[in-house]
């Protein structure tokens, strides 16, 4: 039996917790029960489960014998194809089957791409404990609340200055800048070298709300001691330059919320919370009460205000249904929305649905987000409906009012120079921005043969010092969270789907003699989505005679059973459907017999 040690680099006091159970010290041991190890003995193990060909459910494995750490357990959101689909969730097969094997979650930041899948894979692979820094543990915990998972969960809280000892592994991290605080990037000490992920990160001298700088020695540290790997954020690997700092769009916003007439709406990402507090600062700077509206904006404000991470004196929060009273020129509403979805609080708005909020002549409305690729007719259609209603709409394309919190190809350069890692693995980001950070790699002088473009499921293997690509190969394909059942919608359920939507349904309701097989009454026909009926006559008369004709030709036949005879109805008023209206709804025949 092993217990995980740590220790701090820099001997010092640690605040006391919040006072809730779920969260726990890194003082308390983890008991680590022995079992066997299935993969090839001394050989360590690095396998992206979710994150590549993508930007969205980020999992990664680093397994070595009989240890096994997970870092980031993240969601995505599905595509337009998608219907009735709330979340894609990565594949959890490979950790559930070696599930006594995990030591440890580590999660990076705070964002739903990260640890929004925790709900869903925590009780599917034992409950293991779960790491991560103190803003970042408070989402967590949020999150959980609504799966009432709290109290089942091992949450930790680490700071960038602990050093943790889990089975063959030390684990270590530092601090990066992203557009929410408390991000860290992850080092990994193994037996055969050391892994460094990087979370996502942008290099950022100047943060805003009271964040530190990136740190730059002890990333340049880590690498003097020498890394074997680095897996590096490549979302921005196409973008030259370096990333803008958080605070010129703090400039930006205090310059609009200063000159707008009326009231001022901000939509952004709710977990951007540098970018709320800076709202926040620039409405007090003159004068404005802060209002915040939509579930996931309230949620975070909360969460981040109890722990201290934005700041909203008392005297300038008013809730959202006393905003209407105040004067125009006084208020600043933070809102959900930033995606253009139509139930958000600015979805709501624009269309007039607001319980509280309605659009009036001087109001100014700030989209501080850059659209998620998908959203943004979406988000076209918001802005339509904004300026219908007669606000004023200020975007991206027109004046920077968002920055992003991945950096740019300098910033990539500069983590790879900091670290001089002697393998490479591009990660967070679809295949061309994979390809474009390989590149970056090779430009400075890492050979080809060293950097791995991988897929999601494939395996790095290291042994002796020697990275290659394994054989063999994780699963990794899609599990969808529909409501209640996660993975219970697979592609032949989405298939369907997506027949009913674009051509719809026909159902075609047949009663038959149980002795003749003869059709009994006029065949009824149901159409949703594909015609209207009344206006259908000819179409409907014309089926109802294919399935006459067919029941005539087959019902009698005792050797044909209901499937057989269903298969018939669907395939051939199919042909008839189609070569009549070139379109294939889905067609569901129901035979009762009497």
């Amino acid at each position: 039996m092993m217990t995980p040690r740590f220790r701090r680099r820099e001997p010092r006091r640690r605040p006391p917790e919040s006072g809730r159970t779920a969260i726990r010290t890194l003082s308390e041991t983890i008991p680590i029960e022995a079992h066997r190890f299935t993969g090839q003995h001394g050989s360590l193990r690095v396998i992206p489960l979710g994150g590549l060909e993508e930007v969205g459910k980020n999992m990664m494995a680093i397994q070595y014998e009989r240890d096994l750490i997970v870092i980031d357990v993240g969601l995505n959101f599905p595509d337009e194809t998608m219907f009735g689909i709330d979340y894609i969730i990565p594949d959890f097969t490979f950790l559930k089957q070696h599930q006594s094997d995990i030591r440890g979650i580590f999660i990076t930041h705070g964002h739903m791409d990260h640890m929004g899948a925790l709900p869903y894979i925590l009780p599917k692979i034992g409950m293991p404990p779960v790491y991560g820094t103190k803003l970042t543990i408070g989402m967590i915990e949020d999150r959980l609340e609504e799966f009432h998972l709290v109290g089942r969960t091992n949450l930790r809280t680490i700071t960038p200055d602990d050093v943790l000892k889990l089975g063959n592994f030390e684990i270590s991290f530092f601090r990066v800048n992203h557009n929410i605080p408390d991000g860290v990037g992850i080092v990994v000490k193994t037996p055969e070298g050391v892994l460094v992920h990087t979370g996502d990160f942008k290099f950022d001298h100047t943060p805003a709300a009271g964040q530190l700088p990136a740190e730059f020695g002890k990333i340049a540290e880590i690498g003097d001691r020498g890394v074997l790997m680095l897996m590096s954020d490549s979302t921005n690997a196409e973008g030259p330059g370096y990333a803008i700092s958080e605070k010129e769009i703090g400039k930006t916003l205090s310059q609009i919320i200063a000159e707008a007439p009326g009231r001022v709406m901000v939509t952004t990402f709710a977990s951007l919370i540098s970018r709320i507090q800076q709202t926040v600062d620039a409405s007090i700077k003159y004068g404005r009460h802060v209002a915040f509206s939509g579930r996931s904006m309230e949620k975070t404000a909360e969460v981040a205000m109890r722990l201290g991470y934005l700041k909203v004196p008392k005297d300038f929060f008013i809730p959202i249904r006393e905003v209407e009273n105040v004067d125009p020129r006084r208020v600043t509403i933070l809102a959900t929305g930033s995606q253009g979805q139509s139930e958000s609080a600015l979805g709501r708005i624009a269309s007039g649905d607001h319980k509280f909020i309605h659009i009036q002549k001087g109001d100014t409305v700030i989209l501080s987000s850059s659209p998620i690729p998908g959203n943004e007719r979406a988000i076209y259609a918001l802005m339509d409906n904004l300026y219908r209603a007669g606000a004023k709409v200020i975007y991206s394309k027109i004046m920077g009012v968002h920055v992003s919190g991945h950096g740019y190809q300098e910033d990539l350069k500069l983590m790879l120079a900091l670290v001089k890692p002697r393998y490479f693995m591009p990660i967070h980001g679809e295949h061309h921005m994979l390809v474009a950070h390989a590149q970056i790699a090779q430009d400075l002088g890492i050979p080809p043969e060293h950097v791995f473009i991988m897929e999601n499921g494939q395996v790095v293997e290291i042994k002796t010092g020697v990275a290659q690509k394994a054989r063999e190969k994780a699963p990794a394909g899609l599990i969808l969270v529909d409501g209640l059942g996660v993975g219970d919608i697979g592609n032949v359920v989405l298939r369907d789907r997506q027949v009913m939507a674009q051509d719809g349904m026909l159902v075609l309701i047949a009663k038959i003699d149980n002795n003749t097989g003869q059709l009994v009454d006029e065949p009824d026909i149901i159409s949703r989505g594909f015609v209207y009926m009344k206006e259908s006559d000819e179409l409907m008369r014309g089926a109802k005679a294919v399935v006459r004709d067919i029941l005539n030709r087959n019902g009698h036949e005792k050797s044909i059973d209901h499937g057989e005879l269903r298969a018939i109805l669907r395939d051939e008023l199919g042909k008839y459907l189609f070569k009549r209206t070139e379109r294939q709804p889905m067609i569901l025949p129901i035979i009762l017999t009497v």
